[in-house]
């Protein structure tokens, strides 16, 4: 097995059906010089700028200035590490990339932005995920954080509407990269995006965590307010970024849990970065903010929280048994059942799982599904009747698996409307309710329709695009130029006829930088040129 596939194999199914191969036959001449200007830049200027573990962590993880790593090298690298990296292709569900994070294994997209673009992407690319994540990861402590970041995002609780803000960004990103898209395609995904980001009720706990994560594994700096280093993969893998970050045109304040409630703008320059003391001080507020959530609460804030996230979340049971589904309808009680848990049942909505320590017991059962609250027992099989400590009296036939028929209820004397036929749960208490699924990969086994994000086709079409635009010619010189400086035989009267050639691509402002740093490393003058005048250059 390649080091690649060994990283593969450690994944479960559902996750393994996001990743993609990289292709790396199909990355053009001026996509490595586009990584190599990339990462000159970057390590020339974040030499004395970025954290201390970043120029070290760059060899670490298999990272070289000449050429775009291949994800076999890194995997090799990165398993010293405790690490793996898999290839995706363009946007992936938060839930995925956090899962997977919580696992050790990076979600490196495979495509590189183009020339056009040198100095920002907003879309993943190879650069910002490998350049930009990896290195930092050679801090052992820094590893732990990201992993344990990554638990929290996967944890938190995602609203429908969060759910269909990731669908819309996603779309609006394949159709503009659609050769074959029109301005009406690209109008309405817009207007779809818009409309999903009005239709959202609240900030949830996804929101909140995503934005913990932009602020420091994204766009986070350590050490002193006067004399801050970067450590985040958005500023280490951005040239326009790392360059702007430290001037006084960025604020800078110190890191604390309010960095939850501040909002960010991927399409500019961020005005404010948040300072971490050191990675210990990451842990601290990540603590801070894991305190204030569902998974960690539980009882009727969690509940709520559920509630009103109108997605498939799960409940922690007293017994440890969770329970998958929609959280549709809360009864409070007339008396509390435990500390911090005054409702009496729950109505969740259907198809609800039944899981133990994230593995499904049995199949997801089609039906409503109710959890009551209190001390009791449901008999295996025959009739029963309860009355529980909130006040809530429940009678009906027990069929097996907790499987209901007839089933009536009161709270106090008034009669409930409960559904007929259902499966009834009881625990004494709701310890944690979390985002997703208990058991994710059963879920998705049963109800996943994720083939569609792995497939890509629109981003798939949009890289064959950009080889296709780039003229056999022009991609014959840019290979030449890196074959000559990789075997060190670099003549002066080949540079010559490698500047007559390049004068046939003007506006080949990349090509022309690399032909000139040839001439400068044999100390011969530079060419004037309508580039070299014009500075045509980013």
């Amino acid at each position: 097995m390649t080091p690649t596939e060994r990283t593969l194999a450690r994944l479960p199914a559902h996750l393994r059906r996001y990743v993609v191969g990289q292709d790396y036959a199909s990355y053009t001449p001026r996509d490595h010089a586009v990584w190599r200007h990339i990462l000159l830049r970057l390590r020339n200027h974040l030499s004395d700028k970025a954290h201390s573990a970043y120029l070290d962590g760059l060899e670490a993880t298999g990272i070289s200035v000449e050429r775009i790593p291949s994800l076999d090298e890194m995997n090799e690298k990165l398993a010293r590490l405790g690490w793996g990296a898999v290839g995706v292709r363009g946007f992936i569900p938060g839930a995925v990339f956090t899962e997977l994070q919580t696992l050790g294994v990076l979600a490196i997209a495979a495509d590189i932005r183009t020339h056009e673009h040198i100095q920002y992407t907003p879309a993943p690319d190879i650069v910002h995920e490998s350049a930009g994540h990896a290195p930092i990861i050679a801090n052992a402590r820094y590893a732990q954080y990201l992993k344990r970041c990554g638990m929290t995002g996967f944890k938190a609780i995602a609203s429908v509407e969060d759910l269909a803000i990731f669908e819309a960004i996603r779309n609006l990103s394949v159709v503009k990269e659609d050769p074959a898209a029109t301005k009406e395609e690209v109008e309405h995904a817009q207007a779809r995006l818009d409309a999903a980001n009005n239709s959202s009720r609240y900030v949830s706990e996804s929101t909140r965590a995503g934005r913990l994560y932009w602020w420091t594994a994204e766009y986070g700096l350590v050490g002193s307010l006067e004399n801050p280093r970067l450590y985040g993969a958005g500023l280490l893998s951005s040239i326009g970024e790392a360059e702007h970050c430290l001037t006084p045109a960025v604020k800078k304040v110190p890191l604390t849990v309010a960095c939850t409630e501040t909002e960010y703008d991927i399409t500019r320059m961020q005005p404010q970065l948040f300072v971490a003391r050191d990675f210990e001080h990451l842990f601290e507020v990540l603590e801070q903010f894991e305190a204030s959530m569902a998974w960690k609460r539980g009882g009727d804030y969690g509940l709520h929280e559920a509630l009103r996230a109108r997605s498939v979340n799960h409940l922690v049971l007293s017994d440890g048994r969770e329970v998958t589904g929609k959280v549709m309808e809360l009864t409070a009680g007339l008396r509390p059942v435990a500390e911090g848990l005054g409702t009496a049942l729950v109505h969740l909505e259907g198809p609800v799982l039944l899981s133990h320590e994230g593995k499904a017991q049995g199949k997801p059962w089609t039906g409503n599904a109710l959890v009551a609250f209190g001390a009791g027992t449901l008999p295996e099989r025959g009739e029963f009747q309860l009355e529980l400590a909130s006040g809530l009296r429940l009678k009906g036939f027990a069929v097996g698996d907790g499987e209901v028929l007839h089933l009536q209820g009161w709270l106090g004397e008034r009669k409930l409307e409960l559904p007929s036929v259902s499966r009834l749960y009881l625990s004494e208490r709701v310890p944690s309710v979390a985002g997703g699924p208990g058991d994710p990969g059963t879920w998705d086994h049963w109800f996943g329709e994720l083939n569609a994000f792995a497939a890509g086709d629109g981003e798939a079409r949009a890289r064959a695009r950009k080889a296709e635009s780039l003229p056999k010619p022009l991609a014959a010189l840019y290979r030449e130029v890196r074959a000559l400086r990789e075997s060190g035989d670099v003549r002066p009267d080949r540079l010559e006829q490698l500047v007559r050639a390049a004068s046939a691509f003007p506006d080949e402002w990349l090509l022309h930088e690399e032909v000139a740093e040839l001439r400068s490393s044999l100390s011969l003058p530079p060419v004037k040129s309508a580039f070299t005048e014009q500075r045509a250059h980013p």
